[in-house]
């Protein structure tokens, strides 16, 4: 019953967001640890346009009868997933590789902050559903 009223929120998608922020921290470490290694490529993780595409009410949603059919219109949310990928970058003009210390650094600043509110909100959620199910009223924060 509570995984029913959990998937009629915005749980899920902040779920899939957290998952999304720990595997983009992983790649941009691993980048970041490569920094000086001769002919690394950068990876970076895509799930932002997916979740956006997803939740998009405006386009068509299909439905499949059997796991071996393709997926027709935008996807499920619990079918959106993180992907790696490897960009398409030009080496650095020094030709080590393309991984650009500050910009991964930057980069990782952003994903801590993203994945601190993501934290927060998904807090928020599992408050406002406990206090629906115990009758109580919440403080607004």
């Amino acid at each position: 019953m509570i995984k029913g009223i959990l998937n009629k929120t915005s749980y899920p998608s902040v779920l899939k967001s957290l998952d999304a922020g720990m595997l983009r921290a992983r790649v941009i470490s691993n980048n970041i640890a490569n920094a000086t290694t001769p002919g690394f490529k950068r990876l970076e993780v895509s799930f932002e346009e997916h979740l956006r595409t997803a939740l998009d009410k405006t386009r068509l949603k299909g439905t499949t009868t059997d796991s071996q059919h393709l997926a027709i219109g935008r996807k499920d949310i619990s079918r959106v997933n993180p992907l790696v990928e490897r960009p398409v970058d030009p080496t650095l003009p020094g030709g080590v590789n393309n991984v650009d210390i500050d910009s991964e650094m930057a980069k990782l600043a952003e994903n801590q902050i993203l994945y601190n509110y993501g934290i927060r909100f998904a807090r928020g959620a599992l408050r406002k559903l406990d206090s629906a199910v115990q009758a109580k009223s919440v403080p607004i924060r």
